[in-house]
């Protein structure tokens, strides 16, 4: 795949410092001018002035300069102009506004993380103390940006924009509301999902397994119950556990672990989803402003302010 992964994201937001703060006690590390830092993807999250909050940008890796001669031609297949300079790529989705950067950069190569030991019904892979899960004292810090997902009114031209034009690859559709798709060999880093409005659903961070994603939700409840959203639980598309909280903008933030990874393109066949299985596969059922987020109504009319 010429594509390799999603480098970072930025979000416009009507409060920047109360969104900001947020997103330095989910355990991203501050790194100026409105950028923040995960442990091992660097710099993947910029925030920045917004009238609504909103994607406005992702940056996508490339192999080669090549690969971005490659996507402008696909993108002018689909009727959509870019500017190629040197080695990126810029291009804009047409429903969204969202802007597409594809730059030439080194893959990421994270180092391997010792598994958790886990004990079951004839293995004692753990003994003579208690589970790693419950001594850990340390604040949770994700290790990179896994996906965001992005509110569309046009599904099918935002679908192709990221699928046909940029090069991404399907990994699971639900029905025509939802598109799964990758690239890098997550299962996914963009969900692009039909709404009645343009506007930033979620972003998703990598931690090390479940017990990190318990324990970041659980640290970052513990003094603000009103963030909870959805969680614990195990999606089907993806298969990764989940935990979702909601920043002051009203945008969404994801601590997930175990990935479906997806090295070979031939060996996955993508599903199409329904009903319950396109959202999880435990848990408890998603709360109804995870589905319909409570400010929809004042982005539609344009008084959305900052989440209540």
């Amino acid at each position: 795949m010429a594509l390799h992964r999603l480098t970072s994201v930025t979000m416009g937001v009507p409060n920047i410092a109360e969104t900001a703060a947020y997103y330095a006690e989910f355990g991203l590390s501050p790194e100026g001018d409105g950028w923040f830092g995960s442990r091992d993807g660097g710099r993947q999250l910029h925030i920045v002035p917004a009238p609504t909050r909103r994607l406005v940008e992702v940056r996508i890796g490339a192999d080669h300069p090549d690969d971005l001669a490659a996507a402008a031609s696909r993108l002018r297949r689909l009727g959509i102009d870019s500017e190629v300079t040197g080695t990126s790529l810029t291009a804009y989705d047409r429903a969204t506004a969202v802007r597409a950067v594809v730059e030439v950069v080194p893959r990421l190569i994270q180092a391997a993380v010792p598994a958790t030991p886990y004990n079951g019904p004839g293995r004692s892979e753990r003994t003579g103390g208690r589970a790693p899960g419950v001594v850990r004292d340390a604040a949770v810090r994700p290790r990179k940006l896994g996906h965001a997902v992005v509110g569309t009114t046009d599904f099918d031209g935002t679908t192709a924009f990221f699928r046909d034009g940029l090069g991404f690859r399907a990994s699971d559709y639900m029905k025509d509301r939802g598109a799964f798709l990758r690239c890098s060999t997550d299962h996914h880093n963009i969900l692009v999902m039909a709404a009645p409005v343009t506007f930033l659903h979620h972003t998703s961070w990598q931690v090390d397994d479940v017990d990190e994603v318990g324990r970041g939700a659980f640290a970052m409840l513990e003094d603000h119950p009103e963030r909870h959203v959805w969680g614990l639980g195990r999606h089907y598309a993806g298969s990764n556990f989940f935990w979702y909280l909601k920043d002051p903008a009203g945008n969404f933030s994801e601590y997930y672990s175990d990935m479906d990874c997806v090295v070979d393109d031939q060996l996955w066949t993508p599903e199409v989803l329904e009903g319950a299985k396109g959202l999880f596969s435990w848990g408890p059922p998603p709360s109804p402003s995870f589905l319909h987020p409570e400010d929809l109504a004042d982005l539609m009319t344009g008084t959305h302010s900052a989440a209540r």
